[in-house]
Formats: structure tokens, C-alpha cells, sequence
């Protein structure tokens, strides 16, 4: 059965995940063996251990490549596993062309650990302006990436553009699809070689694993060197994560739907309050960016950007009066979660870069979940009090 002809919404319910032919279970079983039998020297039926291979995490894989459209999909231990794996395929002292906008987690990888441990030379660049990215273009570039929307300023990158630009001078082009998941953008439909995914986020969707994914366009040299990379560096999930992450993928499009609702409507609250300096949302038509969102994206997210009126002191203040806000990092569970970037997940980037792209002391983010959208406002509405104390 051909079953990329389904919508996605079938497809994260049933691709990849036949009913089990030995019992008919089904659900996928989590198959907890790092072995398997032989029926004699080199012949299997299709494992032989489950590093390089495991049937509950290629019942995922398959999974995510489907919801993503693509060829071929490999499961990490987390989403910097992903990430690091797709740098081991770079040859030593090769320059990379990344958004200024990261994962602070990212940034660290290549600016702290890439660009030590492999030489690689790493430009961040606003990639907006094809001009600028063809400038930065060096004889030893080998890749283009990008986060849109971005973390945490949430700009959105052309991805067409973006795309183009790298097949034209030969770049492995890269989209972190965290924020946006396969429900609101697929990259590698608009010509991207490569998606990578913190599968923590939103795909698992419950904040109780650490994941992460690669998922390529075509099957092809590239995509058979990350599965030789996923074997020969290990950093591969676990069959009970993958089991974990292949239910939360069945309720993804549903929950996309919830926190994009509750996220426009508080995102509309705080533009309106008084206290709030500026909000940067993808779903309001005051983001610089709103009408690439809207070609782009089939619905804006869970995430809100805004700056709060005053410095470090109002953030740590309002932060610390959430109840149903939970103060801490990650994103993309089904409850609400706030946090501080400049001291929290994007503290490894140095001040004077953090403070040339935007991300000031009074920036907060937001990961909105799924809760009662009144009782959210409720809960940032009173935090914000201390303003009138």
C-alpha cells in the first residue's frame, strides 16, 4: 500500500506501522533486543543488532519520513546527536554558512566543538539576502543551514531561496524543522537535502524523552552516508524512546492545531497589554516576516517571542510569579512552558553576539501548550502585576 498518497494526518497514525505479522498487535511492539538470531552466518531477517538496526525505531523512521516527505530517516539519542552525525559528514576545515539565529545548543556544537575538534569554519549570517549569502561563499563551503521559524527571534527564512541558492553552487542545504514540524513546513518539498529535528520538541510532544531525527529528499549517496555514520557513531534512540516517540507523532497534527490556536490569541493578548514592549509572533501581521509566514507555513506555531518593558530584573520578576508556566528549558510538550534565553538556552552564546541579533536581556519565550487559552492569560496577566506593586 502506497501510503504517502494519504494525507498527514493518516499517515502519522499508520505509516510505517503495519500490525505486528507474528501477533497482529496494533500497536508497533517495542522490540527490547540488542541482538538478533542468524539463520546461518550472514543471513537475517533483516537485523542482526540493534545498533545498526532495530524494528521498533525503523517502524519511526519510517514514520518521519512519510510526515516529511522524504527518502530516508534516522532516529539519535537526542537532536545534537542528529546534528553532530550530519557534520561528521564534512571533510576537516570546511566552512559552513549558518542562520545568526540558532539553538544556542547549536551554535555551541559548531562554534565550540566543529570548529575545534573538524577546523570548520562557521559564518552566521541574517540569510535573507541572496547577494549576501553568494558572497559568503567560500571554495571550501560545504553547507548551508537555517532554523525558520528561528530560535528564539523566530524570523522566517525563504526556504526556496534558500534552497536554490545552495543547489546552485553545490551545498548540502540543512533546515532545523523543530519549531514548525512537518505540519507546517516541509523543507524538503522546497528543495532542501536535509531536515533535522529535535524530536524532544513537539514531535514527542509529552517532555518525557530526548530525541532527535535527520530525514534526506532523495536516497542517495548522502543518505547512505548518514545511515553508515548513524552505525559506525551509535548515538542511535532507544526501542522504547522510538515507541514513546511514535505515539506522540499520532496526535502531532491535533496538537499542532491547539497550540497554534492558544498561541495566536495570547500572542494578540500581549501585543495589546501595556506592559509588553513588542511581540514577535509569525501569526501577527506586525512580524517583519508575515507574509513569507503565510506563503510558507500552514499555521504559525506554539512559540511567541516578546520583549517585556524594563531589563533583567522585570524578566527574572515575571518569570518568577508563572504558576501554570513552568520556568524551564525546552519547548513543544503539551503544558506551557516560559524561559530567559540570555541566561538559559542561549546563555553559550557570547553577549556582544547575543546583543547584535536581538536577544536582549528583556527577551522572554514562550512555549504555549495546550491548557484552557484563559487560564494562560490569567496566569501571564497576574505575573505581569508586579509592574503595578
Amino acid at each position: 500500500m502506497n501510503q504517502n498518497k494519504f494525507g498527514i494526518r493518516t499517515r502519522a497514525i499508520h505509516s510505517g506501522q503495519g500490525p505486528d505479522p507474528h501477533t497482529g498487535a496494533v500497536m508497533t511492539p517495542i522490540y527490547a533486543t540488542s541482538t538478533f538470531a542468524q539463520e546461518s552466518p550472514g543471513v537475517t531477517k533483516g537485523y542482526e543488532y540493534s545498533r545498526s538496526g532495530n524494528p521498533t525505531r525503523t517502524a519511526l523512521e519510517s514514520c518521519l519520513t512519510s510526515m516529511e516527505e522524504g527518502a530516508s530517516g534516522y532516529a539519535f539519542a537526542s537532536g545534537l546527536a542528529a546534528e553532530t552525525c550530519l557534520l561528521e559528514l564534512l571533510p576537516k576545515d570546511s566552512h559552513i554558512i549558518a542562520l545568526d539565529d540558532l539553538y544556542g545548543g547549536t551554535f555551541r556544537l559548531l562554534d565550540k566543538v566543529k570548529r575545534i575538534s573538524s577546523g570548520l569554519e562557521i559564518t552566521f549570517l541574517d540569510l535573507k539576502n541572496p547577494k549576501a549569502i553568494s558572497s559568503a561563499i567560500q571554495k571550501n563551503t560545504k553547507m548551508i543551514w537555517v532554523e525558520t521559524p528561528s530560535n528564539p527571534l523566530l524570523k522566517i527564512i525563504d526556504l526556496e531561496m534558500i534552497a536554490e541558492t545552495a543547489k546552485k553552487h553545490g551545498l548540502i542545504s540543512v533546515c532545523d524543522n523543530t519549531f514548525a514540524t512537518p505540519i507546517l513546513q516541509r523543507p524538503l518539498t522546497l528543495g532542501f537535502d536535509v531536515v533535522v529535528h529535535s524530536a524532544t520538541k513537539y514531535l514527542n510532544g509529552h517532555s518525557d524523552i530526548i530525541a532527535g531525527a535527520l530525514i534526506t529528499r532523495e536516497k542517495n549517496e548522502l543518505s547512505d552516508r548518514i545511515g553508515f555514520l548513524q552505525n559506525a557513531t551509535g548515538a542511535i534512540l532507544s526501542p522504547f524512546d522510538s515507541f514513546l516517540l511514535l505515539r506522540g507523532l499520532k496526535t502531532l497534527p491535533l496538537r499542532m492545531g491547539a497550540h497554534t490556536a492558544n498561541a495566536t490569541e495570547i500572542a494578540h493578548f500581549l501585543e495589546a497589554d501595556s506592559r509588553i514592549e513588542r511581540v514577535i509572533y509569525p501569526g501577527l501581521s506586525s512580524h517583519p516576516d508575515y507574509q513569507l509566514a503565510q506563503k510558507q507555513m500552514e499555521m504559525a506555531g506554539g512559540m511567541i517571542t516578546f520583549f517585556i518593558k524594563g531589563g533583567i530584573e522585570e524578566s527574572k520578576l515575571f518569570l518568577q510569579r508563572l504558576k501554570l508556566f513552568s520556568l524551564a528549558e525546552s519547548l513543544g510538550g503539551v503544558e506551557s512552558l516560559a524561559e530567559h534565553p540570555a541566561i538559559m538556552t542561549h546563555a553559550s552564546i557570547p553577549a556582544e553576539m547575543r546583543k547584535k541579533i536581538g536577544i536582549e536581556d528583556n527577551l522572554i519565550r514562550l512555549s504555549v501548550g495546550i491548557e484552557d487559552v484563559q487560564d494562560l492569560k490569567d496566569d501571564i496577566s497576574a505575573a505581569l502585576d508586579f509592574k503595578n506593586k
